[in-house]
C-alpha cells in the first residue's frame, strides 16, 4: 500500500481541492450525552451545562465510493483520534484523510472545553476548565465504547491520541481494559511542562481553586492571540502550522487556549496517577509511543518512565523518538513520512506500506 503526502508547497491549494471536499462527502457529525460515572462505578459530579459532546466521524464506505486514487480497498476498522489541549477536530484533517486512505473509518470527540462542545467556565473567555480528571477519561472511554466501535463494525479500533489526548488515553487504558485493541500515543501529556517545578504548579493553583478562583487564568496564561509564537514550533512545516491557525482565525469555538487553575490541578493529578506502577500493570493493549525531541510543551522524561514501567509490568509498549517539535504530524513531509509509515505498519501488523513524501 502506498500513501502520498501533500506537497508542502501546495498545501492549502491541496486542502481546499482534494482533502476537504472527499472528508464532507463523508463527514457524519453528532453528539455524545457525556459520562456520568467513572470507571469504578462512582458517579461524577453533576454539571450545569448538559449539552451532547461533539463529535466528527468520517465515514470509510462513503469515502471508498469517492474512488480516490491510492486509495486501500480494504476496510481496516476505525481509528478514535483524541486531541490535545486548546485543540479540536478540524485540526486533524490531513491525518483523518491519510487513515481514510489507509482503510480506517475516523472517529473525533471534542473534548469538554474544546471545539464545539460544551463549555463551562462562566467567565466567558477562552480559559479551559474541568472539574474532574475522571471525566476526560469517562468520556473518552464511553467514546471510543459506544462511537468508535460502530464505526469499527467488527473490526479493529485503534486510537491516535496527541499531547492532552495522549495522558487521557493513557489512564483510559489503565482503567478500561481492551477499550481499543491498539493505541498510538504521539508526544503523551505524561509530565505537562507548566512554567514553573509541577508540585509548585500545582500548590499555587490548587490554593487559588480552594479560594474559589478555580475557573479563572493559571498563572502565566493569557487569551487567544493569532499571532504564532514559531519558537513553540521548532523545525515545523509553515503550511501545516499556518493552515491550523487560519482555521482558528475564522472559527471562535477553535480559539480556547488559555489554562484554568483547575484544569492545571486536574491535568497534573491525572499523570501522577498515570504513572503509578500498579496502574502501568493494567495496560492490556498493545502501545505505540512518540517521543519529540524538541517537545515544549512535555517533559521526555514522564514518557521514559511509562515507558519504563509498562515494561517492566508485561506490557507490549514500544517507543520511537523524533527530531521534531510536541505536534509530529505538523513537521515537514521528510519527518511526517516516517511517522505516518511508522504508524501504518503498527496498525498493519507486517503488512508492506510505502509513504512517498
Amino acid at each position: 500500500m502506498e500513501i502520498a503526502l501533500l506537497d508542502e508547497s501546495r498545501y492549502a491549494e491541496q486542502m481546499d481541492e482534494i482533502v476537504l471536499p472527499s472528508l464532507n462527502a463523508c463527514r457524519e457529525e453528532g453528539g455524545m450525552q457525556p459520562a456520568d460515572h467513572t470507571y469504578s462505578g462512582a458517579p461524577l459530579r453533576a454539571l450545569a451545562n448538559k449539552q451532547p459532546l461533539h463529535y466528527v466521524c468520517y465515514d470509510w464506505h462513503r469515502f471508498d465510493k469517492l474512488d480516490v486514487p491510492g486509495a486501500s480497498p480494504t476496510f481496516r476498522g476505525a481509528m478514535v483520534i483524541a486531541h490535545g489541549f486548546s485543540e479540536f477536530a478540524a485540526k486533524f484533517d490531513e491525518l483523518a484523510w491519510y487513515f481514510l486512505l489507509a482503510g480506517y473509518s475516523v472517529c473525533i470527540m471534542e473534548h469538554r472545553g474544546h471545539g464545539y462542545s460544551p463549555h463551562d467556565n462562566a467567565n466567558g473567555d477562552t480559559t479551559i476548565w474541568i472539574d474532574d480528571w475522571h471525566r476526560w477519561v469517562a468520556d473518552l472511554a464511553k467514546f471510543c465504547h459506544n462511537v468508535g466501535r460502530h464505526y469499527a463494525e467488527g473490526e479493529d479500533l485503534a486510537i491516535f491520541a496527541h499531547s492532552m489526548g495522549g495522558g487521557i488515553t493513557a489512564a483510559m487504558l489503565e482503567r478500561y481494559a481492551y477499550v481499543v485493541d491498539k493505541a498510538i500515543l504521539s508526544a503523551p501529556m505524561i509530565k505537562p511542562k507548566t512554567g514553573a517545578p509541577n508540585w509548585l504548579a500545582s500548590a499555587v493553583c490548587g490554593l487559588n481553586c480552594d479560594l474559589g478562583r478555580g475557573m479563572a487564568k493559571a498563572p502565566g496564561q493569557h487569551e487567544y492571540s493569532s499571532q504564532i509564537n514559531w519558537a513553540r514550533h521548532p523545525g515545523a512545516s509553515h503550511a501545516r502550522v499556518q493552515w491550523c491557525e487560519d482555521m482558528r482565525v475564522r472559527d471562535a469555538h477553535y480559539q480556547p487556549s488559555a489554562a484554568s487553575n483547575e484544569w492545571v490541578r486536574q491535568a497534573l493529578r491525572m499523570c501522577k496517577a498515570v504513572l503509578r506502577e500498579r496502574m502501568c500493570a493494567h495496560i492490556s493493549v498493545p502501545v505505540l509511543l512518540f517521543q519529540a525531541s524538541d517537545d515544549v510543551w512535555v517533559h521526555n522524561e514522564g514518557e521514559d518512565e511509562f515507558v519504563k514501567r509498562v515494561k517492566q509490568a508485561g506490557g507490549d509498549i514500544v517507543m520511537y523518538r523524533f527530531d521534531a517539535c510536541h505536534a509530529i504530524f505538523t513537521m515537514p513531509n521528510a519527518v511526517y513520512a516516517p511517522y505516518l509509515k511508522t504508524m501504518l505498519r503498527f496498525l498493519q501488523s507486517g503488512e508492506k506500506v510505502s509513504v512517498l513524501e
